[in-house]
């Protein structure tokens, strides 16, 4: 059975333009979703000053991820969704990081 990656994306956002970050992180859900993945939604600072903010979504395997990023750059609706990013200027920076998931029980039955 392929293994089920995670990828974790640490943002440093623009506290001022934190709608634009959540009208983009909305968009990105839907196409994670539509492409095969399992998006476990966006986190956001909640109190006080912060300007970092997480995404998490899964994929059933690195070559699943790989096909979904193989529309970079080339999907009208991937090219859509970052030019909300990038138009608004709401992500300073992020950094991607993956991560295989150990859960209570895992998909094939495993403890």
């Amino acid at each position: 059975m392929p293994l089920m990656i995670t990828c974790v994306v640490h943002y440093v956002i623009d506290p001022a333009k934190t709608d634009a970050f959540e009208q983009f992180g909305r968009r990105w859900m839907e196409l994670v979703d539509r492409h095969g993945g399992t998006h476990h939604g966006y986190f956001l600072p909640a109190e006080g000053a912060s300007d970092v903010a997480l995404a998490l979504f899964s994929f059933p395997s690195l070559a699943a991820y790989e096909q979904y990023r193989a529309r970079f750059g080339q999907d009208p609706d991937f090219i859509e969704a970052d030019r909300i990013r990038d138009e608004s200027n709401c992500v300073l920076r992020y950094e991607r990081t993956f991560m295989r998931p150990m859960l209570p029980h895992m998909p094939d039955g495993t403890p």
